[in-house]
C-alpha cells in the first residue's frame, strides 16, 4: 500500500509542477501488489487533498485549512521590523504598568496625536493655541513620509518612530496604536485626541480641555451602515469573533480617555482579525474589489462589542461632506470666514448617512454627560492657503 501511495503521489505532483513550468522527473519502483479497492481509493483522496493544500498555500497565500483565522499562518506574522518591535516592547510595558500600579493623576493633560504625511500647515495656528497652557497638554507626531521640520517649540522633537501610512490599509490603524503606545508613556496623560494635518481647533485651549478632562465618556463615532461603503465591507474571515451584525462604521477621528486607550492597545483578539483579513484583500486585489478601511471600522467595531456605553457615537471633529465625493469637502481661502466657524461650533446634533439605496438619515442630539452641547472642538480638510483667514479669525484664543 505504501508503494501504491507512492506512485499517486508522484503523479499528482507531476502534474501540477508540470503546470507550473516545472517538470520533475520521477521513476516509480514498478510493483503490483493487490489490496481492497476502498482503502486505495480512500488514501488516494487524502494525498490529493494534502497535495492540493500545499500548493494552494503557495499559490495564494493561504491553504484549504483555514477559514476564520483569515489565512494566519501565512501573514499574521510578517518579517520582524525594527519599527514594529520597538511599538510592541513600549505597548507591553504601557500596559503591564498601567495594570499592576494605576495611576491617578494631579495634574491631567490631553495628548495631541497628530498624523501627517509630511509637514503641519497650521503649525503656527497650534502654537498660538498651546501657548500658555504647558503642563495642561502634550504633543505626538506620526510622520509617514520623511521627518518632520518644524519651528515652534511645541513641536520640536515631538514626532515618534512612525512608518508608511496608505489610506484603505491596516497601516492607518497601526499608526493610531504607535501614537497610542507613545502618549500612554506620560502616565499624565489622561485623554487621547487623534488629529490630521488638516485639523484645526475651533475654541480656545481652556474650554476644550475642561470639555475633554471632564467628559465621562470616550468621543468616538460609530453607526450601524447597512450599505455597501458599511457592512458590505464585512468579511466572513473575521468570524468567530466579530459577527455582521456588530460591524460598525465610523471616522476615525477620535478623543479617548486613558483606560480606553490602554485596552486598544491590550486587544489581541479583534485587531489580528483586521489585520489578517485586509492582508488578503491587499495580496488578492482582483478578488476583492473594495478596500478594507480599517481605520472607519476597526476601533468603532471594537467598541460596540466590549463598551457601547462608554463611547459618544460621534466625533468631536467636524467634516463637510455636503458634496457626496468619495472624500469630504476640502475647505478653500475663500471658504473659511467667521461666519463658517460659527455656523460648525453651533451645531448640536450628529446626523449619519447610510449607503444603501435607502439613504436613510440617522440623526442623534450630541449629549456630554448627559447635557445637550455644541458636537465639534475641531474641524478637518482645511487647505494651507487658509492659514491666514484662520489666524486672523482666532487672533485671540483667550477670549473665544
Amino acid at each position: 500500500m505504501v508503494v501504491y501511495l507512492e506512485v499517486v503521489l508522484h503523479k499528482v505532483l507531476h502534474q501540477h509542477l508540470k503546470k507550473g513550468k516545472m517538470v520533475l522527473q520521477i521513476h516509480p519502483r514498478p510493483r503490483h501488489i493487490s489490496r481492497p479497492t476502498w482503502i486505495v481509493t480512500l488514501l488516494s483522496l487524502a494525498c490529493l487533498f494534502l497535495v492540493f493544500s500545499t500548493i494552494q498555500k503557495y499559490n495564494s497565500g493561504c491553504n484549504v485549512f483555514n477559514t476564520s483565522s483569515g489565512c494566519r499562518s501565512a501573514f499574521s506574522e510578517p518579517a520582524a521590523s525594527e519599527i514594529l518591535r520597538e511599538y510592541e516592547e513600549i505597548a507591553s510595558r504601557v500596559v503591564m504598568k498601567e495594570i499592576l500600579d494605576p495611576v491617578r493623576s494631579k495634574n491631567p493633560k490631553v495628548a495631541f496625536m497628530f498624523m501627517t504625511r509630511g509637514s503641519l500647515p497650521f503649525e503656527l495656528l497650534w502654537d498660538k493655541f498651546f501657548n500658555g497652557h504647558e503642563g495642561k497638554f502634550s504633543v505626538y507626531v506620526h510622520v509617514s513620509k520623511g521627518k518632520l521640520i518644524c519651528i515652534s517649540p511645541h513641536f520640536v522633537n515631538r514626532d515618534i518612530r512612525s512608518a508608511e501610512v496608505r489610506w484603505g490599509k491596516i497601516s492607518m490603524v497601526d499608526a493610531e496604536r504607535r501614537l497610542l503606545a507613545n502618549a500612554l508613556k506620560d502616565p499624565e496623560n489622561r485623554r487621547f485626541v487623534l488629529l490630521s494635518e488638516s485639523c484645526v481647533p475651533l475654541y480656545n485651549f481652556d474650554y476644550i480641555y475642561n470639555y475633554l478632562i471632564y467628559s465621562h465618556l470616550s468621543f468616538m463615532d460609530c453607526f450601524y451602515d447597512p450599505g455597501f461603503a458599511g457592512n458590505g465591507r464585512y468579511s466572513i474571515g473575521m468570524l468567530p469573533e466579530i459577527e455582521k451584525k456588530n460591524f460598525r462604521k465610523g471616522s476615525q477621528w477620535f478623543a479617548m480617555k486613558r483606560q480606553h486607550a490602554v485596552i486598544t492597545l491590550a486587544d489581541n483578539l479583534y485587531y489580528p482579525k483586521f489585520r489578517d483579513v485586509c492582508l488578503i484583500m491587499q495580496l488578492n486585489p482582483k478578488r476583492n474589489r473594495s478596500y478594507c478601511v480599517a481605520d472607519e471600522h476597526y476601533l468603532p467595531t471594537f467598541f460596540n462589542i466590549i463598551d457601547p456605553g462608554g463611547i459618544s457615537n460621534w466625533s468631536l471633529t467636524h467634516v463637510d461632506w455636503s458634496e457626496k465625493k468619495f472624500h469630504p469637502k476640502m475647505y478653500e481661502a475663500s471658504d473659511v470666514t467667521s461666519e463658517l466657524i460659527k455656523n460648525i461650533t453651533s451645531v448640536d446634533i450628529s446626523e449619519h448617512v447610510t449607503s444603501d439605496n435607502q439613504k436613510k438619515r440617522l440623526i442623534q442630539p450630541c449629549l456630554r454627560n448627559g447635557i445637550r452641547r455644541p458636537c465639534y472642538l475641531f474641524a478637518r480638510k482645511f487647505h494651507p492657503d487658509t492659514l491666514e483667514n484662520l489666524l486672523n479669525i482666532f487672533s485671540n484664543f483667550s477670549t473665544i
